[in-house]
């Protein structure tokens, strides 16, 4: 089975920056489309990013420009690199990796961006 773990999350003020990571096992990581998604509270949950192992990339209208995935086969690893924060991209941020038949999700990691 798949396991992922997100890391990197925290509380920084508007305008600040994070990097979100997400390791996964398996040896077959490098195949599989990976993707950031993330709940508000009251808000169902938002794709924020993704991508593809030959490293295609989508983003949400509302962090294009400011967000930055990207993944590392060798250390088994996608990254949410997050600039110009605002308080609306506070949110829990979870990891998802998509493999035949069944996807695959981490536990999440918090986000606060503070006015």
């Amino acid at each position: 089975q798949v396991h992922l773990a997100e890391s990197g999350g925290g509380l920084v003020q508007a305008g600040g920056s994070l990097r979100l990571s997400c390791a996964a096992s398996g040896r077959m990581f490098s195949i599989f489309d990976m993707g950031w998604y993330r709940q508000a509270p009251g808000k169902e949950r938002e794709l924020v990013a993704t991508i593809t192992g030959g490293g295609r990339t989508n983003y949400a209208a509302s962090v294009k420009g400011r967000f930055t995935i990207s993944r590392d086969g060798a250390k088994n690893t996608v990254y949410l690199q997050m600039n110009t924060l605002k308080p609306e991209d506070t949110a829990v941020y979870v990891c998802n990796l998509r493999a035949p038949l069944l996807d695959y999700w981490g536990q999440g990691t918090q986000v606060t961006v503070s006015s």
